[in-house]
């Protein structure tokens, strides 16, 4: 009969669904002692997790990704949901998540803020049709790029050893309704947290949660946000303690990221074809010795989140499009310190190299002029980060 059941390909237990079992398990059955408890992604578990064997065994509490039972464990309690999932470099995911937070109503809500539906048009006819803003609509992003830099500057200053990620998740959501903004990832595609926070081998589409920055840490900052119509976004990577500085690999990728959006948006004017920002991405970082991951892409913004045009970060790819004056675009390249391809977790949203590398990335949203470009999320004087020089050994030459 063993045999016989190893044979046999798992079912999601989800009462609903036909797909075949992934990694995911229960975390509180493989306490309880009770196996076989399967599911094909967190999202199914969440839908149908009154059919989990756990409730078979007269265990009634609720979700237990989404907080602990106070029966079986203390709420100081994290795990790891995906305990058996082959990660590729040291990180680990704490859970339980927190609470889904929510904004008040009289602050505007995209489309997706309920079901979690962009609901965007994927007409063939539409896929390469770039938006050109009018005066009113570069001001309105002028407005919200403002408001995107003045949160990511507030997180950034919050991250630091001891703090978790789901700390800066809680200021960089309280930030967003003192601006009356709403944060564009919070449920966007159902992803849980309203911004994205991507630690050491993480790519990008960091879930925060309760794992505490460690000193030495390199940490990305995504932040998105609605205001009034439109849609901004911007990214930065930061060192955490003194240690992440002072470590030549860190300061390598990190460094190579911010110089490779530099290089990138001195490119952008009215003409430029945007397949060249990855010739010119891919260039630089190998001078660096580091790849540049390719399954991410820069992309249009205004007032949908993300659209035409798609802008690659490798060399030689295929971009349909140029510039002109009133586009509205990101550039973001993800570098890494090893190979370029990437895995993604169970949670379907997390990515991280595939060697467990550590990797870094900086974001701008752009606005193309008639002479050339304005950078609508730009750092300030006061903002926190900022380059780094290469550490230096004791003979006084660079590590």
């Amino acid at each position: 009969m063993a045999d016989e059941q190893s044979a046999t390909k798992k079912k999601c237990m989800g009462s609903d669904c036909d797909n075949d079992a992934g990694s995911l398990q229960c975390p509180t059955c493989l306490k309880l002692g009770i196996k076989d408890s399967f599911f094909c992604s967190q999202d199914c578990f969440k839908k149908n997790w009154v059919t989990c064997p756990r409730r078979k065994a007269g265990e009634t509490r609720t979700n237990c990704l989404t907080r602990p039972h106070t029966s079986l464990c203390t709420s100081s309690e994290t795990y790891n949901p995906f305990p058996t999932f082959p990660y590729t470099g040291p990180l680990r995911p704490v859970y339980p998540l927190s609470e889904h937070r929510t904004l008040p109503k009289s602050i505007p809500h995209p489309v997706w803020w309920q079901d979690g539906n962009p609901k965007y048009s994927r007409s063939l006819i539409n896929r390469n049709k770039i938006e050109i803003l009018d005066a009113a609509g570069q001001q309105a992003m002028r407005k919200s790029c403002k408001l995107a830099r003045e949160i990511l500057d507030i997180a950034a200053a919050a991250a630091k050893p001891g703090v978790t990620t789901d700390e800066i998740d809680r200021i960089v959501h309280e930030a967003c309704i003192e601006r009356k903004s709403y944060p564009s990832p919070l449920n966007y595609n159902h992803f849980p947290k309203s911004c994205c926070t991507s630690p050491n081998e993480v790519i990008c589409h960091g879930i925060p949660d309760k794992r505490p920055l460690v000193d030495g840490d390199i940490l990305n900052i995504d932040i998105s946000i609605y205001h009034e119509g439109y849609h901004a976004d911007l990214n930065e990577t930061y060192y955490i303690g003194d240690k992440a500085s002072a470590d030549p690999e860190n300061v390598r990728v990190v460094e190579a990221a911010r110089e490779c959006l530099e290089e990138s948006i001195k490119a952008v004017k009215p003409g430029v074809l945007f397949r060249e920002f990855g010739n010119i991405i891919e260039k630089h970082a190998k001078k660096k010795n580091c790849s540049v991951i390719r399954t991410y892409c820069g992309h249009g913004i205004n007032k949908l989140f993300h659209c035409p045009p798609n802008v690659p970060h490798y060399a030689k790819n295929k971009a349909v499009g140029e510039c002109k004056p009133g586009m509205t675009f990101t550039i973001e390249p993800m570098i890494a310190l090893g190979k370029y391809r990437d895995v993604t977790w169970p949670d379907n949203w997390t990515s991280t190299t595939i060697d467990g590398k550590r990797t870094a990335q900086f974001e701008h949203t752009l606005l193309v002029t008639e002479t050339g470009v304005e950078i609508l999320t730009a750092r300030t004087a006061n903002s926190p980060g900022g380059p780094v020089s290469l550490p230096t050994v004791e003979n006084g030459a660079s590590a």
